[in-house]
């Protein structure tokens, strides 16, 4: 598929997730088929954009383009400059955000919570399409609550405004993750716009990237929550999706080592203090799939060194037998 002139490989595209899809856990992803990864958000405050934090997500060094940055905020000219800071580290897609239902960004009105002011909704969508020369995608729910349901006429409003894509997560903000996602709106909206459609929400099988397709009619599938710890999905789904046919489950020992591999990633880019507390929700994960896993990820849990977590894990999968693990 294509965004603007940017052409991606596939139609699978990595979800942003804040405190998830930093360029160690992205560039895995794409080696692993994701067609596009899309960074974690990015606030557009100037006054945050030198904090540690910031400089990090916007370390690209090494990662394959095309590069999609997520910028979040709630005023047009603060985006438009973000997004103009971001382009010039590299963004060759800028991606706004009006998804996330955490409190902390909606008590901001920001994220999910601009789909109750649309006229804010088209000051910043015009405003940010007009201050760079790189496709624009939008990231958005379905709605502010099963109520208001206004994602048809929100994507209407990203279309005239210039945006080049949408990507749609099939609930409301208030729904946040509970429930299960609905299709029905992805399918209105894709109806009412002529712009490329990506479908997300509870897509964790091939499968079910096939079925979201098929039902919504998409041109692709955003993959969150289910690519946390099996970042081989993406792979999974594109031959599924290509033959119609399952790939083999990965043997164990190659998820120990890719499981390893992206730990050594972790510590190189965080330092290894910083990187040892991130690897620790990545190594649950990993081995949530397996049964009697509990006790090893409360012992892993424990660990104060790379050494240690290392350590732990060779043990674990040392242990295993086919028959522990679970249906991925």
């Amino acid at each position: 598929m294509r965004i603007g002139p940017v052409q991606l490989t596939n139609n699978l595209i990595l979800a942003p997730m804040a405190g998830v899809t930093d360029r160690p856990f992205r560039r895995l992803c794409r080696r692993l088929g994701a067609g596009l990864a899309v960074s974690e958000m990015v606030s557009s405050s100037a006054d945050l954009r030198r904090s540690r934090k910031t400089l990090r997500r916007l370390d690209h060094t090494g990662e394959p383009g095309p590069i999609s940055v997520q910028i979040v905020g709630a005023d047009p000219k603060a985006m438009a400059e973000a997004a103009r800071c971001n382009v010039d580290q590299g963004a060759q897609i800028i991606d706004i955000n009006m998804g996330c239902p955490a409190k902390k960004v909606c008590k901001v009105a920001a994220g999910s919570a601009l789909l109750r002011d649309v006229r804010r909704v088209a000051d910043i969508l015009e405003t940010v399409v007009a201050s760079v020369e790189v496709p624009v995608t939008l990231k958005m729910r379905t709605g502010w609550d099963p109520t208001k349901r206004n994602g048809v006429r929100i994507a209407r409003i990203a279309e005239s405004a210039g945006v080049q894509a949408l990507a749609v997560h099939g609930r409301t903000r208030a729904c946040g993750y509970a429930e299960t996602a609905e299709y029905a709106t992805i399918r209105a909206i894709k109806r009412a716009v002529k712009i490329p459609v990506i479908a997300n929400g509870d897509i964790d099988t091939p499968e079910k990237a096939q079925a979201v397709l098929a039902f919504t009619g998409a041109d692709g599938v955003m993959i969150g929550r289910g690519a946390q710890g099996k970042p081989w999905l993406f792979r999974e789904a594109a031959h599924f999706l290509a033959t119609g046919s399952r790939l083999p489950p990965p043997p164990t020992r190659w998820i120990r080592d890719l499981l390893l591999e992206h730990l050594d990633a972790l510590y190189g880019f965080y330092g290894e203090d910083h990187g040892v507390r991130i690897a620790r929700k990545h190594i649950g994960w990993y081995c949530r799939m397996w049964s009697g896993s509990a006790p090893f990820r409360a012992d892993v849990n424990q660990a104060s060194s790379a050494c240690a977590q290392r350590r732990h894990i060779v043990v674990f999968f040392e242990g295993l037998s086919p028959q522990e693990r679970l249906a991925a």
